[in-house]
């Protein structure tokens, strides 16, 4: 540890404080307890000074990742990400500065509030104002700008005035009407279904949610990160005949979903051209995006869903189980269940996604994380992967961007290390997904974290080959005429980056082999692990009722 910047006079009121230590001090007055980040100039001063103060810092390895692990740990917490970014010395401005560069006007296009303190003395006041906006209204990403020379600037202890934490962000709720309005539709909805989003999870809603659900028998659906709101394992969840339930359903509830690509813009052919959507969010701009709803409920999830249970106990009402909606659903459910359960029962090797991920589920504690990242790999593995707790997935979500894996599970460890210790984190790679932040491996180790890798291997994106095709593909010409973009070396051992910084690798290729590495990884609680899982190259999902809306052409 570096020595304290605190001058040292005789007279205690011309004691002075750096730039550095005010700032680790608003962010502590704010509620923050976790920072991810790379140090070098001209921040790390403020890391080491945040540590003096208790805030935990978590060195990483690649930037993006360090900001992957702070989003997700704003999402687990409540607390969005803050991004503090180090910037030029002001008298150094226009003068072709050390990465100068507009941060400020860069990070308003994709940033909540995006601001640079005027004086080391604005600063409390800048960063209450970021972490307030961060976690008003929609939550979001902040940037504050820090130049260079605020750094070390020594100012008098007395000029500095911290704004006190933040309140608590206000609970908004629905307008009345529109609450007996949204009632009335659903309980004359002859095909009803509710969708539970991120928002549902964000909102911590789950207890409201579920007793929705069993009050009114309805059935539901959720987004991959709204998984185990309600558990993936109750009667009423019917993920397994999602293509069906969305596009028969006369009457949709949103809570805290958008109709954006994931759920296919709530138009025709998934959805009926006659559907009424009834829309709970917190946004008021998200209302209406792409269909025109029945009815808008605006305001905090679990707030509004309160709202519709106290309307639904005036006047008692619950949807069939027995009616041929639920019948239909069933029948999908049972024959998607079949089909899956055939996948994964299949003998031969190398083995294919469902055999993998059936063995996994066998294993996984019930209250452990899930992370996923990867094409198939994520789409496949969220539909046999169970969730039983809120806020219990985190994956590439609406971006669907790659590389989101390693730094979310590291996030999640931080978590379920201080708070739930013993708690598991499973990270479930694709082996191209790997690639993107495979260094953070390090990080896992040097923290020792409870994580546990699984990168299942089809030697490509999407899809590769074997090794004797590609030896016999690359002996005659060079590998960038002929290799297809989407191929990767083939039986790459991935498991050795995690044995190079003393974790535990396993390479397996058979279900035996499967079974035996996840069952003494999850027995090691002592260090983390990376099982390197060989599949099919051409192995794929199980035929899908409709085309991916964004797939590719070729």
């Amino acid at each position: 540890m570096p020595k304290s910047n605190f001058a040292e006079p005789s007279d205690t009121s011309e004691a002075q404080v750096s730039g550095a230590q005010v700032i680790a001090q608003a962010l502590k007055t704010q509620g923050v307890d976790y920072m991810f980040g790379i140090v070098g100039i001209p921040v790390t001063e403020i890391a080491f000074a945040a540590q003096e103060l208790g805030i935990r810092y978590i060195g990483m390895r690649n930037e993006q990742a360090a900001c992957y692990a702070a989003s997700a740990i704003g999402y687990l917490t409540g607390r969005p990400l803050l991004v503090i970014g180090g910037s030029s010395e002001r008298n150094q401005e226009t003068m072709g500065a050390f990465q100068e560069f507009p941060q400020v006007e860069a990070c308003r296009l994709y940033s909540k509030f995006s601001a640079r303190p005027a004086s080391v003395e604005a600063i409390p006041s800048v960063i209450e104002k970021a972490v307030r906006s961060s976690i008003y209204g929609r939550p979001g990403a902040c940037y504050v700008d820090i130049p260079a020379d605020f750094v070390n600037l020594l100012v008098n202890v007395n000029s500095i005035k911290y704004t006190e934490c933040c309140m608590s962000p206000p609970v908004s709720m629905a307008e009345t009407s529109a609450v007996r309005m949204a009632a009335s539709v659903i309980r004359n909805a002859k095909q009803p279904l509710l969708i539970i989003g991120k928002g549902a999870a964000y909102a911590r809603a789950e207890e409201n949610i579920r007793k929705l659900v069993e009050q009114c028998k309805l059935p539901f659906l959720p987004t991959p990160m709204g998984k185990g709101v309600v558990p993936d394992n109750h009667p009423n969840c019917v993920g397994a005949a999602r293509s069906r339930a969305l596009q028969f359903a006369d009457v949709i509830v949103l809570l805290g979903a958008r109709l954006n690509w994931i759920l296919h813009f709530g138009l025709p052919p998934r959805y009926r051209p006659d559907v009424k959507f009834i829309q709970v969010d917190i946004c008021a701009e998200e209302l209406g995006n792409n269909v025109r709803p029945a009815v808008t409920l605006l305001g905090d999830i679990n707030a509004v869903t309160k709202q519709l249970l106290e309307e639904f106990d005036k006047i008692p009402w619950h949807y069939p189980p027995e009616s041929k909606w639920w019948e239909t659903l069933r029948e999908k459910m049972k024959s998607s269940k079949a089909a899956s359960q055939e996948l994964a029962s299949k003998k031969s090797l190398p083995m294919n996604y469902y055999t993998v991920f059936y063995h996994v589920q066998e294993q996984l504690p019930r209250d452990c994380f899930i992370v996923s990242e990867g094409a198939n790999t994520m789409d496949i593995g969220r539909t046999v992967l169970q969730n039983y707790l809120p806020r219990h997935r985190l994956d590439a979500g609406t971006f669907g961007t790659m590389g989101v894996g390693l730094g979310f599970a590291i996030a999640a460890a931080v978590l379920a290390k201080d708070r739930s210790p013993g708690q598991r984190v499973i990270c479930v790679e694709g082996d191209s997904a790997f690639g993107f932040s495979g260094m953070e491996v390090e990080t896992i180790c040097r923290y020792n974290l409870p994580i546990i890798l699984l990168v299942v291997n089809n030697n490509g994106i999407y899809q590769g080959f074997d090794t004797d095709t590609w030896k016999e593909m690359v002996k005659s010409q060079d590998a960038t005429i002929v290799a297809p973009p989407a191929c990767l070396l083939p039986n790459s051992h991935y498991e050795q980056v995690m044995i190079a910084f003393g974790g535990k690798g396993y390479f397996v290729q058979t279900p035996e082999e499967l079974q035996k590495s996840l069952t003494q990884t999850l027995a090691d609680t002592t260090k983390p692990s990376l099982i390197n899982i060989m599949i099919e190259p051409k192995a794929t999902r199980k035929a899908q009722d409709f085309h991916w809306l964004t797939s590719s052409k070729m």
